[in-house]
């Protein structure tokens, strides 16, 4: 078994000049340079199941997420990672009231809710990310649980499936986040950096963004001793970095 496992974060799979964009080149060069290296997807469920009994599953295996719902997983990653028998888990900002399409974020066209159901049915899993992406650590009790109970359910009527992952939006929590989270999800994504262990917290899961990949040679690494060195060492600064961001809605600090 593992004594640690990655689990790689997206947003946008596009060229834009974004800290949450990812080359559609390069998705698709990493996904196959993984698979190549003998890489599995495991799914948030199997991955919270073993940590329950204290084992994380088999060398060489990752979990792939992507935060938003940015149209551009349906269109750049999900073909990618159909080809290569990969799976992901996409967290999805719902709206407050549901249309076709979910609200637009950052200027970027988001999944339809047909798009959504389609790649469900081809096994994409789908966690809840609240109804409107604020920090929920900036709102009273009452609102955090409206924003998160309000996508989980917006999602599980849609789908007709039970959600049982959540990522905090910019990845901040504080207890009284975490705890609803406890309440409502088996696990849920925080913004700390660095790699899932059996002693993870399951409603504080550590992720590795695409911020920090954004070279093959870093997925290259991924598979050696030295990849864990590697996020540990950018992890100091983005915690610092972290502590001093100012929380404005919006602000994605790396």
């Amino acid at each position: 078994m593992a004594a640690s496992l990655p689990i790689l974060t997206f947003h946008a799979v596009d060229n834009r000049s974004s800290v949450i964009s990812f080359s559609p080149t390069l998705f698709a060069r990493g996904m196959a340079l993984l698979h190549d290296k003998g890489y599995r997807t495991v799914s948030l469920v199997e991955l919270i199941n073993g940590m329950r009994r204290s084992v994380l599953p088999p060398e060489r295996s990752i979990v792939i997420t992507f935060d938003d719902g940015y149209r551009s997983f349906y269109e750049h990653a999900f073909p990618v990672l159909q080809r290569h028998g990969m799976t992901a888990t996409v967290f999805l900002t719902v709206g407050k009231t549901k249309k076709k399409r979910l609200p637009t974020m950052e200027g970027r066209p988001m999944l339809s809710w047909s798009e959504i159901k389609e790649m469900h049915r081809a096994g994409i899993a789908f966690g809840a990310h609240t109804l409107t992406h604020p920090d929920l650590t900036l709102l009273p009790d009452e609102r955090i649980e409206a924003e998160v109970v309000g996508g989980k359910v917006a999602i599980e009527d849609a789908l007709d499936t039970p959600v049982t992952s959540f990522a905090y939006p910019f990845g901040r929590f504080d207890e009284r986040c975490r705890e609803i989270a406890r309440r409502h999800f088996i696990c849920a994504c925080s913004d700390k950096l660095g790699l899932v262990r059996t002693n993870s917290d399951f409603y504080a899961l550590q992720r590795v963004d695409s911020y920090y990949i954004r070279h093959e040679r870093f997925f290259d690494a991924i598979s050696t001793r030295f990849f864990p060195l590697y996020v540990c060492a950018r992890a100091v600064p983005r915690r610092f970095r972290r502590a001093v961001w100012p929380r404005i809605p919006g602000g994605f600090g790396k």
